[in-house]
């Protein structure tokens, strides 16, 4: 793929194309913008593959140029979606796999699904990021820092926060349950 091969580049984009999907989508939370920021991704990455360190793991270096695309769209919806006059996008549910799940179940988890979408879209870009790739990708944090161009301490405060935060919205305010509970809630997602 390095040397110009489509076909084998072909290859890869068969290999990643579901973890980079996932990403855009938990990131972007719309299914087609999730495919064109996909798409993106794999393009950026064949015109960058002279930039790959070979030293570094393939999937995360993928990974980061689909997490920094989808961050400067989010950045760029942020002035679209101002307007009062456009429709709100409609609130596209996560398919969750399971073996022929009752309509109870499905619905239970369309909810909850939405929930969590919910609370992901209330975050900034890069904390959102991070809370995909920790929670989702279950990457460490020295992964979550390489693929955001950062430090593992700056990856350390800012889930630290995000997930303070996340807390903060999943407590109700009369609700006198701890900060801890609502966290360990975020991480049953």
């Amino acid at each position: 793929a390095m040397q110009g091969d489509q076909e084998a580049f072909a290859e890869i984009v068969y290999s990643f194309q579901d973890a980079v999907y996932n990403l855009c989508y938990r990131m972007l939370n719309e299914r087609t913008e999730a495919e064109d920021a996909t798409q993106e991704a794999f393009i950026r990455a064949f015109n960058n593959l002279h930039r790959y360190d070979v030293n570094r793991s393939f999937k995360t270096w993928l990974l980061s140029i689909a997490s920094n695309h989808c961050i400067d769209r989010l950045r760029k919806r942020r002035l679209k979606y101002l307007s009062l006059d456009e429709p709100l996008p409609s609130n596209m549910q996560m398919a969750l796999s399971s073996e022929n799940p009752g309509p109870e179940a499905v619905a239970v988890q369309n909810e909850h699904s939405s929930y969590i979408q919910a609370l992901l879209d209330d975050l900034s870009p890069d904390d959102r990021a991070g809370i995909v790739l920790k929670y989702w990708y279950d990457y460490s944090y020295a992964e979550i820092a390489e693929v955001l161009d950062t430090t593992e301490s700056a990856i350390k405060s800012r889930l630290f926060r995000a997930r303070r935060a996340l807390a903060e919205m999943m407590t109700p305010a009369n609700d006198t349950t701890d900060d801890d509970r609502a966290i360990n809630r975020l991480s049953e997602m």
